[in-house]
C-alpha cells in the first residue's frame, strides 16, 4: 500500500471583518464577553449580494492549492468536499468544483460532517490513495455561515462564534511509507446528535413547505442550536482520547508533536488540550481569534497559514483534531 502526501495548501477568506464591537450593535453582547467565553476577536461575514458561496470560496481555495502543489488541474483524479452550508439543498458543491476547475469528469464526494468533516474528507482521500484507486485527490473544507445565524440577541450565544472561510488540500500517492498521513482515526456518538443541530429544513421531519406555510417568525428550527457547555465538556474528551489513539497507533509520544492543528471550535479548549498534554506555544497553532469558527474549513485554514508561516517544516510530526455535531470527531497523524 500507499501513503498519501499534502503536497498543496490555500486558503480563502471574504475581506469583510466583523468585530465584536460591530456584533455588539447588532445585539446585546460586547468584546469582553466574547473575547472570555471563546477567545475569538473577530471573524469574515461574506456580504450579502457577494460572489462568494461556498463553492465559490471553495474553488479559490483549490486555486491556490493546485498551483503550489505545482500538478496541472487534470492530473486529481477525484473531489472531496466538506461542508454544512452547500450553495443548494442539493446537488453538494463538490460538482461545481470539478465544473469550475473544468476538469474530466472524475468522482466528486461531499462529506456532511460540520467541525470534523475535513478529518474525515482527508480520510477519505487517504484511503483511496492508500488502496491505489486515485492517485491524486483534491480535498475542501469550506463554510458560508453568515447567512444563516440569528443575528438577535435570542441567538447571540452561537452567532459570535462562526466565520466565513475555505480551505483546501491536494493530496497525492507517497511510495515512502514512513511519510505523508500516517493514520487516520474517525468516530461518532449519535445519542448527542440533538446537542448541536440545525433541525429544519429536514426531508423526514420539517421541509420548506412547513416552514412557509406555517410562517412562524418565532420558529428557530433553522437556526443553529447548541448546548454550549455540554459540547465543551465532551469535546476536551475526545481530543485527548483521539489524540492519544493517533499516537498510540504510530507509536510516538506526545514529546514527538512538533505541530497540532486542532480544530478551531473555542480558544479555550484548544488551550485546555495543550495544557493537558504539556506542549508549548510552538507546539499548537490557532487562529480563532481572528477568524471564528469556520467549521469544516478551520482546519485546512489553520493548517495552510502554519505552513505559510514557516511553522510546519518537512520531516515534522503534524496531528489534526477535531469534534463536532454528531457527536463526531476524529484525528490524523502526518508526517510531513
Amino acid at each position: 500500500m500507499y501513503n498519501s502526501k499534502i503536497i498543496g495548501l490555500g486558503k480563502y477568506v471574504p475581506d469583510n471583518v466583523v468585530t465584536n464591537d460591530d456584533l455588539s450593535k447588532m445585539m446585546d453582547t460586547n468584546d469582553a464577553w466574547i473575547q472570555e467565553r471563546t477567545g475569538i476577536k473577530e471573524r469574515r461575514w461574506v456580504k450579502p449580494g457577494s460572489e462568494d458561496t461556498t463553492s465559490v470560496m471553495g474553488l479559490k481555495a483549490a486555486k491556490v492549492a493546485i498551483e503550489r502543489a505545482g500538478i496541472d488541474k487534470n492530473e486529481i483524479d477525484f473531489i472531496v468536499f466538506a461542508t454544512l452550508s452547500p450553495d443548494y439543498y442539493f446537488p453538494g458543491p463538490g460538482v461545481f468544483i470539478q465544473k469550475e476547475l473544468d476538469i474530466k469528469t472524475v468522482g466528486a464526494l461531499d462529506v456532511r460532517n460540520q467541525c470534523s468533516g475535513f478529518v474525515y474528507a482527508l480520510s477519505v482521500a487517504d484511503n483511496f490513495i492508500k488502496t491505489g484507486m486515485y492517485k491524486t485527490v483534491l480535498v475542501i473544507g469550506s463554510e458560508l455561515h453568515s447567512h444563516g445565524l440569528d443575528k438577535t440577541d435570542r441567538g447571540r450565544g452561537v452567532s459570535v462564534i462562526f466565520g466565513d472561510g475555505a480551505g483546501a488540500a491536494v493530496l497525492t500517492r507517497e511510495e515512502n511509507n514512513s511519510k505523508g498521513i500516517l493514520s487516520t482515526h474517525l468516530h461518532s456518538q449519535g445519542e448527542y446528535a440533538e446537542e448541536l443541530v440545525v433541525k429544519a429544513p429536514g426531508m423526514g421531519t420539517r421541509w420548506v413547505t412547513d416552514i412557509i406555510a406555517e410562517n412562524n417568525p418565532d420558529d428557530e428550527s433553522f437556526f443553529p442550536y447548541m448546548n454550549g457547555q455540554f459540547v465543551f465538556k465532551n469535546a476536551v474528551v475526545r481530543f485527548s482520547e483521539v489524540i492519544n489513539e493517533g499516537l498510540e497507533k504510530n507509536k510516538l509520544k506526545v514529546d514527538d508533536i512538533d505541530m497540532l492543528i486542532p480544530h478551531q471550535a473555542n480558544l479555550r479548549i484548544a488551550q485546555f488540550i495543550q495544557k493537558k498534554f504539556r506542549l508549548s506555544d510552538n507546539q499548537v497553532f490557532n487562529n480563532i481569534q481572528k477568524y471564528g469558527n469556520t467549521t469544516a474549513a478551520s482546519i485546512p485554514i489553520a493548517l495552510t497559514e502554519a505552513w505559510e508561516e514557516g511553522k510546519i517544516k518537512e520531516g515534522d510530526t503534524v496531528v489534526l483534531a477535531a469534534f463536532g455535531s454528531g457527536f463526531t470527531w476524529g484525528s490524523v497523524i502526518i508526517k510531513w
